[in-house]
């Protein structure tokens, strides 16, 4: 097991016992999420982004155009905040202040850098890949104007924190007796549905195994 050095900012200060120590969780919620919220102050003011990223090892990848501002800001060097959340379940208890949620959570501090060359080609690749699986040995490739116009960052994962909380509500003593309040927890999932031609695809074109593989 690789353990998660904590920092003073990647440190929980509340609920301690929901972190998760083992970078493999770290791991798992990032291969398992789709989309990140990117934290970053510009001019003075914060500003959260949502975005696509991908995962190569301990690097994560992510993209936008070359005129954005806040791209731009987060390619020089300044300390960003990525976080991605997991809802697992809305978590009903007997008492209102004890209502929660399942969820896996992980927050990444660090300074984001701005790749060129083989690495911004597989940077990416790596996005592209988590998002939508296969498709890049499928769809045309990127030329040379596309990849002129897009700007892709990497962020080391050195600096990272998980909290997890599961299972059922956790109801103080007093409230036991209350039988006739219900107490559980409703599972939250996400799921992909049938694949949607565009209106261009001729009829009774094939749905390719990469993107029939999204549904299963």
């Amino acid at each position: 097991m690789t353990v998660l050095s904590p920092t003073p900012r990647s440190t929980l200060t509340r609920k301690k016992d929901r972190a998760a120590t083992d970078r493999e969780r770290l791991y798992e919620v990032l291969d398992e999420g789709l989309i990140c919220h990117l934290g970053l102050v510009l001019d003075g003011s914060p500003v959260v982004l949502p975005t696509g990223y991908g995962r190569d090892g301990d690097t994560l990848y992510f993209h936008g155009s070359t005129g954005s501002g806040n791209v731009r800001a987060a390619a020089v060097g300044i300390d960003v905040c990525v976080s991605i959340t997991l809802l697992d379940g809305l978590v009903y208890a007997r008492s209102l202040n004890n209502h929660s949620m399942n969820y896996r959570s992980a927050v990444v501090h660090g300074r984001a850098r701005a790749v060129t060359g083989e690495e911004k080609v597989h940077g990416l690749r790596a996005v592209t890949e988590h998002l939508t699986p296969g498709s890049w040995d499928h769809a045309r490739a990127v030329n040379a104007k596309e990849l002129a116009s897009v700007a892709v960052l990497a962020l080391d994962l050195t600096e990272a924190s998980v909290k997890i909380r599961a299972g059922e509500p956790v109801d103080d003593p007093e409230d036991m007796d209350s039988h006739q309040i219900w107490a559980g927890v409703v599972p939250v999932r996400t799921t992909f549905g049938e694949p949607v031609p565009a209106g261009y695809t001729p009829a009774g074109a094939p749905v390719p195994p990469h993107v029939r593989s999204r549904r299963r």
